[in-house]
């Protein structure tokens, strides 16, 4: 795969990368069930044997355990080394999470990711969410990653799920390298404001949840949906539920239509969708076994034109009416 830069970083990723939410696991509140180890591991395997260079994932994905399995993958693959991007700021306490961005906890997670993952240096370390608005705990916390950049501890910084008054508060201590903000058909929220700032900035933009969290992949049905288990998060969202989930698969099937067209999947149409803006520098995408890493990770390559923009932008906009 090509690769752009990352922001004004000496990153250069792969357009799309791989995504280790999924991956940590049950036993936390936005788990999406029970996930086996191994599966784990080949699809991360699969995705580094087709180009991609960089892995997300976070300390609270399985509290840890999604950084470990990943740390497992890197100790078995013998190819060129991928970048790892983690995160920190939440914490799991009592079987919920707790947004933290005071600096000794900011400190301790840093440490305990870099033990986990089995490397001397993260390559970008970014605050996973934005503390309540009137929280000096944004100021602290970053000026806590721009301390860890300085100390050698991880190469480049960057925020996630930030506004752009929440960036602005941010440069003004230092500068961010990239956001990341869930961008998909149908959560198209940062278009207003947020991507041509970031563009303007020149902050690199890498969008999680192209698919809409699966929704999208075209392997989403009414009846798998109705069969989620209970400790999958999305179980309980409303996307997945009547009445818009029925709307929402009337899209799928736009996007399996003009996927057709190129031998691509729905869940291809859909990640090419979001890539064809140029203010997104790259999109996570989740797998969760070698099969799915083989059907979505060479999405970038498919051009859509303006004509099929536009048929999946109205559909689209009917789903959403």
């Amino acid at each position: 795969m090509k690769t752009r830069q990352l922001g004004k970083s000496d990153l250069h990723i792969t357009p799309i990368g791989l995504g280790a939410w999924a991956i940590g696991g049950s036993g936390w509140p936005f788990a999406w069930g029970a996930q086996d180890d191994a599966d784990s591991i080949t699809a991360i395997h699969q995705a580094l044997r087709l180009g991609v260079n960089w892995i997300d994932t976070a300390a609270v994905y399985g509290v840890g355990h999604s950084e470990e399995v990943v740390a497992r993958a890197l100790k078995a693959w013998s190819g060129p080394r991928p970048y790892v991007f983690t995160k920190c700021g939440l914490i799991v306490e009592g079987g919920q999470e707790h947004n933290v961005l005071r600096r000794d906890s900011v400190r301790k997670e840093a440490e305990a990711s870099l033990l986990r993952l089995g490397v001397d240096v993260i390559d970008l370390y970014q605050i996973h969410w934005p503390p309540e608005p009137d929280s000096a705990e944004l100021e602290e916390g970053w000026s806590t990653l721009a301390d860890l950049r300085r100390e050698g501890k991880v190469r480049w910084i960057g925020v996630s799920n930030f506004n752009v008054s929440q960036m602005k508060r941010a440069q003004a201590i230092a500068p961010i390298t990239s956001l990341q903000p869930p961008y998909s058909l149908l959560n198209r929220a940062i278009e207003e404001d947020v991507l041509p700032y970031c563009a303007y900035r020149d902050i690199g933009v890498i969008v999680y949840s192209p698919m809409a969290s699966g929704l999208l992949s075209g392997a989403m049905t009414p009846e798998r949906a109705a069969k989620l288990p209970k400790d999958d998060w999305r179980s309980n969202h409303p996307d997945f539920r009547e009445p818009r989930l029925s709307r929402n698969l009337e899209l799928v099937e736009k996007l399996r239509e003009i996927g057709n067209r190129h031998g691509r999947s729905p869940g291809e149409v859909a990640i090419a969708w979001t890539l064809r803006n140029p203010a997104v520098t790259g999109a996570i995408v989740g797998v969760r076994n070698a099969r799915q890493a083989s059907s979505v990770m060479r999405a970038a390559e498919l051009q859509l034109s303006d004509k099929e923009v536009s048929e999946i932008e109205e559909t689209a906009a009917e789903v959403a009416a």
